[in-house]
């Protein structure tokens, strides 16, 4: 490891022990996601709803990972699908440079599988347009649909490298539910990602129009399946790293 690795590891860590630091962070997330902050940014032409330190989080893990399959709950207007998709091209770009393997833009190996209870005419027909679709699968209806499900380990088969991503309905138990159908896809060393944990920080009611809340949201969910499933663990070094996050305890380690 070099001196500017281990100088990371430690400032990030000095991060996680700096209350004011993690209020400060929390304040801005507070503020800001009740002026639909993330509504604010593209991937490559496409809306993504997302705040811009996850879009380098899932970079990060991307390049970490290498993942063969990303499996993404919730498309919207298709940015995170296409994010994932850029990534992957670039890691099948990479392979190719270094020799491990021949690159063949019209069948790529890396694939992303997008799934939502309600894919949008307009959202499917930009996301089909786009350049990066050839790599991208979409699958409409619920995530815990058994048959639904069922489509989505046969997406999985034979993949070496598995890496899930939570977005959907953010109740505590569809999420729970997703977790215990998703999370067995996730290799060891990989990670399945519960989005919109911070939920549990907001003030309650923060989300009137919805049925989830404080108390009813992926951050409960996650802490009930982390709790019966040793084999995940919270990367906590993400989080301090981070400190503006709408994952926050959401970034799951496969350990074993």
């Amino acid at each position: 490891m070099s001196d500017f690795e281990q100088e990371l590891i430690q400032r990030v860590a000095a991060n996680g022990r700096s209350p004011g630091l993690r209020e400060a962070g929390l304040a801005f997330l507070r503020s800001s996601i009740e002026r639909q902050y993330s509504y604010n940014f593209h991937w490559l032409g496409r809306p993504i709803i997302q705040y811009p330190q996850d879009m380098v989080a899932m970079q990060e893990l991307i390049w970490q990972v290498r993942p063969d399959l990303i499996i993404e709950m919730g498309i919207a207007h298709g940015g995170s699908l296409i994010l994932s998709a850029s990534l992957l091209a670039l890691l099948d770009y990479c392979d190719a440079v270094e020799g491990k393997e021949l690159l063949d833009p019209s069948k790529p190996r890396r694939r992303v599988v997008g799934v939502d209870i309600d894919i949008r005419a307009h959202n499917r027909e930009a996301i089909e347009a786009h350049p990066l679709a050839n790599r991208i699968d979409m699958i409409q209806g619920s995530s815990i649909d058994p048959e639904i499900v069922e489509q989505v380990r046969k997406c999985a088969e034979g993949k070496q490298t598995v890496l899930v991503c939570l977005d959907s309905n953010h109740t505590h138990d569809h999420v729970l539910a997703e977790l215990e159908a998703y999370a067995p896809l996730v290799t060891p060393g990989s990670y399945c990602v519960a989005f919109d944990t911070v939920i549990e920080d907001l003030p309650s009611g923060s989300y009137s129009d919805r049925p989830w809340d404080v108390g009813n949201n992926p951050k409960t969910a996650v802490r009930d399946f982390v709790g019966r499933h040793p084999e995940f663990e919270i990367d906590w070094h993400i989080d301090h790293k981070l400190l503006i996050s709408v994952a926050p305890e959401g970034y799951l380690k496969r350990v074993r």
